[in-house]
């Protein structure tokens, strides 16, 4: 039998994804506080959080109307 060489996987050495979007901030509070943020998404993570999101909150909508209310 032949041996298969594997090679490591290194996420940067993949090529973007061509409908990826990307997003960058630099914030700066004051002479001594600056924050920096990135992110990227695709557009199936744009759906995906979207469907997430609304399960969350028909969830929380449920508890919330399944409390016990007080009467007066």
């Amino acid at each position: 039998m032949s041996e298969i060489e594997t090679k490591p996987v290194i996420a940067d050495a993949f090529p973007a994804h061509p409908e990826e979007m990307r997003a960058e901030f630099d914030l700066r509070v004051g002479r001594h506080v600056t924050l920096q943020g990135r992110a990227r998404i695709t557009p199936a993570g744009v759906i995906c959080t979207g469907i997430s999101l609304a399960l969350v909150g028909f969830a929380l909508g449920y508890l919330a109307r399944s409390l016990p209310r007080r009467r007066p």
